[in-house]
């Protein structure tokens, strides 16, 4: 397992950023507030999880161990892979999901775009002995734990675009279905709900 990678700042595009570590340009997937917190030349260490698959090995990036720890759990939950966890953690923090998981507060999850009434009922059912209990903070989004705050606070585009190239959406329709929403975000700049709105314009084409 990459418990983590430390380098210099290659790129980020896309929902992904290139870390150079000594010479080698490794890609990372992360959430749209991890990624605000890692600026092009800067140095950066950021916690990785490595998804293996037949065709493929993919490395998801988070702010801290605990954001990757819980990344890890969701995808113990039936129905959640890699993306969805990716997306969970775009809408949430790890403490909001902790809470959402112990209260059994469904809408919490179902803000999350890809997650049903009934995918909220059994991620409940299947993670409340997994995440632990909530450990105090206000668990907003966007609170990224070690990555720089004062990069937290990203705008809703890019973290719109971000989130439907996690969810698996070309980065072509990603910024279609931004400029779709846009006059949305002039009366809502939640996230979340620009998210389910450009993913129900998308569902339409």
């Amino acid at each position: 397992m990459i418990a983590f990678l430390s380098g210099r700042v290659a790129g980020r595009s896309g929902g992904r950023a290139v870390i150079d570590v000594a010479g080698v340009g490794m890609t990372v997937h992360c959430t749209p507030a991890t990624l605000s917190g890692l600026r092009v030349g800067d140095s950066a260490t950021v916690a990785t999880s490595l998804v293996v698959r037949e065709d493929s090995l993919t490395l998801y990036g988070f702010a801290d161990a605990d954001e990757r720890d819980v990344f890890e759990q969701l995808q113990q939950a039936g129905g959640v892979g890699p993306r969805l966890a990716l997306a969970m953690l775009a809408v949430h923090t790890p403490e909001a999901l902790r809470r959402a998981v112990a209260a059994e507060d469904t809408a919490a999850l179902t803000r999350v775009p890809g997650i049903g009434r009934k995918g909220a009922q059994r991620i409940v059912l299947e993670l409340r002995d997994k995440l632990g209990a909530p450990l105090g903070g206000d668990g907003a989004a966007g609170d990224i734990g070690d990555v720089d705050a004062s990069a937290g606070a990203a705008p809703w585009r890019p973290q719109v675009v971000s989130g439907l190239i996690n969810l698996g959406w070309s980065s072509k329709d990603a910024e279609a279905a931004a400029d779709a929403v846009a006059p949305e975000a002039e009366e809502q700049e939640d996230v979340a709900v620009l998210l389910r709105s450009a993913l129900r314009k998308l569902s339409r084409v």
